[in-house]
């Protein structure tokens, strides 16, 4: 009996043992992933990385605007929102690997994280300066953070003089550039209330097009011809005109956001005219309780691919 009951002792100890390494284990490798070195990616071919797939509002499962494009060694970030270390980090994407942002405007979904990712990125080993590129007043706002982040930058441990530092370019007109074997292209949206563009990549026959406005429509669908990949946002049609009759405030503020943003059976519309590959869909406003919410809408324009964007995806086609 006095065997029996030692045995069982120390069953019961062994099993303890076990839970409590496994719980470490598991705590050591939820403290890996969130703060351990992340080795610079490599691409095969043209991919596409939802790092960050919210819009303005508060939302801790989809964090602000955040797109990532990888084509070899070079990675591109289109917007930076809310939280984009973060959003990166989601992707596996080193801070330090992205020395280019391209803006698609300065609504200040876009731009929320830039200051975070400019001084988190000089600690984590960026040794060139950040590139931000976008519509008129770029160049303003980079020399802004800058003034801003320099003198305490100038105080931290960064492996280069330049790891701190941020060039801003603005597009006035056409804009084409070469990184590696990534072609990157921007386009002029007109009608709207301020500057917006739309970026075209392109890396060896596969292409992908960002935009974050609904406005712009017949630039955008010459321009994202024949695209393997559409990033467009949506707003769902019945929120906008319930908030609209409801009155008050929130429907004046919900009826501005209308005239900014695209409804998502114009995302669809623009998809189908421009003979897209696949339509994928981020910023939704507000985020849906089910994909079919959106669905239905797009269908309505739209009968090609159809993607309802996760953070942390990874698209090629």
């Amino acid at each position: 009996m006095t065997g029996r009951l030692l045995l069982l002792g120390l069953v019961a100890a062994f099993a303890a043992l076990s839970w409590v390494f496994s719980f470490e284990a598991d705590r050591l490798q939820n403290l890996t992933e969130r703060v351990g070195v992340l080795e610079p990616r490599h691409f095969e071919q043209l991919t596409l990385l939802t790092a960050g797939t919210g819009a303005a509002q508060e939302d801790p499962e989809r964090l602000g605007p955040a797109i990532v494009i990888g084509a070899g060694d070079r990675v591109v970030l289109v917007d930076a929102g809310r939280a984009t270390p973060e959003a990166l980090r989601r992707v596996k994407i080193p801070l330090a690997q992205v020395d280019t942002v391209v803006l698609t405007s300065l609504l200040p979904e876009n731009v929320a994280g830039l200051a975070a990712l400019v001084a988190t990125g000089a600690e984590a080993g960026r040794t060139r300066p950040l590139r931000v590129i976008g519509p008129p007043g770029t160049k303003a706002l980079a020399e802004g953070l800058a003034s801003v982040l320099a003198p305490s930058l100038a105080l931290a441990t960064t492996p280069s003089p330049d790891s701190g530092r941020i060039e801003g370019v603005d597009v006035t007109g056409e804009f084409a550039e070469e990184l590696d074997s990534l072609g990157l292209r921007a386009e002029a949206l007109p009608g709207g209330r301020f500057p917006a563009l739309a970026w075209r990549f392109e890396e060896r026959g596969r292409s992908a097009v960002v935009t974050g406005v609904g406005f712009g429509a017949e630039a955008l669908v010459s321009f994202a011809k024949g695209a393997d990949l559409l990033v467009h946002e949506a707003m769902h049609t019945p929120t906008i005109e319930g908030a609209i009759a409801a009155g008050g405030e929130d429907g004046a503020r919900v009826a501005r956001e209308a005239e900014i943003h695209a409804r998502a059976e114009q995302a669809g519309e623009v998809a189908a005219r421009a003979g897209v590959g696949k339509l994928v869909l981020v910023r939704l406003r507000p985020p849906p309780l089910h994909d079919r919410q959106y669905e239905s809408l797009v269908r309505e324009r739209f009968e090609g691919h159809l993607a309802i964007a996760e953070e942390g995806e990874e698209l090629t086609r």
